[in-house]
């Protein structure tokens, strides 16, 4: 049974229900709404109560009816702010929808600066809203606090609204998008591939691999249908350890499994294994989230280039190109370790589902080149960042660079080409195959494509 949604909450780890609140919109606004109600009453105080004006000269203080006109003022320019603004976010939902993806939308939202400015609007409205209660309530005649911080507050939503509009302008360029995107992945791969396995990688081939032992392995099967979106690898292998076995993870974070389908296999060890304890530390759920997910952060820059192709739109595609690039390099450098992690004792405890950076090169190259088709200009762009990657990464992975180059020619030859096209392209295979060693390869491939150039 589906639990309710503010449960939920009490279940998950503290970084995935901080990844969770992120990403909807009335967290920050209670906050802010909770400090206006307190500044509230204590600006009610000071003014009722301690009566503080007394102490200020005549010339700044404001009279009851003076403040009560100011204060009904404000209310109707702050929820004039409020408008603009829940306007100006709605635009650009509508427009990273519609021009980008629709994944885009929960970025937006989750950014710092928006939901600040929301908070500050709610927080504002609340504030001159209770401080004309106060007013209304009160038979004094002379007043400071109130007047005076209710001018302040609103002066700040004016200056907030200004920042806001210049926020959505400026994080709607494509450039600051499919970044942002990229750095969003860079700190996953960081968080989870670096931060939370590394304390339990192999530190060298100088391990018993439990798992080739002679015993049968032991299928735990999933209890929910959904995408996998984090496993929590310490308290996995901390399980492991206690019940003396070697577990192996079936499915890839961010796959997509179906209740009753294999979870985990885990090879016997000296006692009884309780199997539920092992599903509880997997996230099973709906959506896919970038908590683990490495291929969720790859898909959204894809999902970008794909229609920037079907829009005709060149620089985005290549910018998203660019981006996907400099995220493949860190992915590959990450993924190069051993899927084994082990306990403080150095026994093996957990074995990750492997995949290698051919997966992920084909999820997202791989894909930007079936859409393009015969745009000879996104294949180019591609060979370029081929290059780049074979300059920059290991040779382990210059093998699966060229294969990929070589499946790409292969598959280009089809089309028709002009000259100036077949050229760049051959220029750019040759780089290729210059920076992963396989020129002989080139020497096969080069004659492919000039066959196929237009000719009038």
């Amino acid at each position: 049974m589906k639990k309710p949604d503010i449960s939920r909450y009490f279940s998950m780890t503290k970084r995935e229900r901080r990844n969770e609140l992120n990403q909807t919109l009335w967290l920050m606004p209670i906050r802010y709404i909770g400090v206006a109600i307190v500044l509230s009453c204590i600006s009610a105080f000071l003014d009722l109560y301690l009566e503080i004006d007394t102490y200020i000269p005549d010339s700044i203080t404001f009279e009851g009816t003076t403040a009560r006109l100011l204060i009904t003022t404000l209310i109707g320019g702050v929820l004039t702010l409020s408008a603009f603004t829940i306007n100006s976010l709605l635009v650009a939902l509508t427009t990273l929808s519609g021009q980008f993806s629709s994944r885009m939308v929960l970025n937006f939202i989750s950014e710092p600066p928006t939901q600040h400015v929301l908070g500050i609007f709610n927080g504002s409205f609340i504030y001159v809203l209770l401080n004309i209660l106060f007013l209304s309530n009160s038979s004094k005649e002379t007043y400071f606090v109130i007047p005076v911080l209710s001018v302040f507050i609103t002066f700040a939503a004016a200056v907030t609204f200004i920042y806001f509009v210049n926020h959505t302008s400026t994080w709607l360029q494509v450039h600051n998008i499919t970044s942002n995107m990229k750095n969003t992945t860079k700190n996953t791969l960081r968080e989870s591939l670096l931060k939370e396995t590394e304390p339990y990688r192999v530190r060298d081939e100088q391990f018993i691999d439990r798992i080739t032992n002679n015993s049968e392995a032991t299928t735990i099967m999933s209890k929910d249908s959904g995408h996998i979106q984090s496993a929590d690898f310490k308290k996995i292998i901390d399980q492991a350890k206690a019940d003396d076995v070697v577990i192996e993870l079936r499915a890839s974070i961010g796959e997509f499994i179906l209740d009753n389908t294999p979870l985990f296999d885990y090879w016997q060890g000296s006692g009884p294994v309780d199997e539920s304890k092992y599903n509880k530390l997997v996230r099973v759920d709906a959506k896919k989230t970038e908590i683990q997910d490495l291929e969720f952060g790859l898909e959204k820059l894809v999902e970008v280039a794909v229609k920037a192709i079907g829009n005709n739109d060149p620089l985005t595609v290549n910018n998203t190109l660019y981006q996907i690039t400099d995220l493949l390099k860190e992915i590959g450098n990450a993924t190069s370790f051993s899927p084994f992690l082990v306990d403080d004792e150095n026994h093996v405890r957990l074995k990750l589902k492997y995949d290698g950076f051919d997966y992920f090169l084909f999820k997202s190259f791989g894909y930007i080149r079936e859409y393009a088709g015969k745009n000879s200009t996104v294949i180019i762009t591609i060979f370029e960042m081929l290059s780049l990657l074979a300059q920059s990464m290991d040779s382990k992975v210059h093998d699966e660079i060229w294969k990929f180059a070589e499946q790409t020619i292969k598959g280009y030859q089809q089309f028709t080409l002009y000259e100036v096209d077949c050229y760049y392209i051959v220029r750019n295979l040759e780089e290729v195959a210059l920076h992963t060693n396989h020129s002989d390869g080139y020497e096969e491939l080069k004659d492919i494509l000039p066959k196929r150039i237009y000719t009038c």
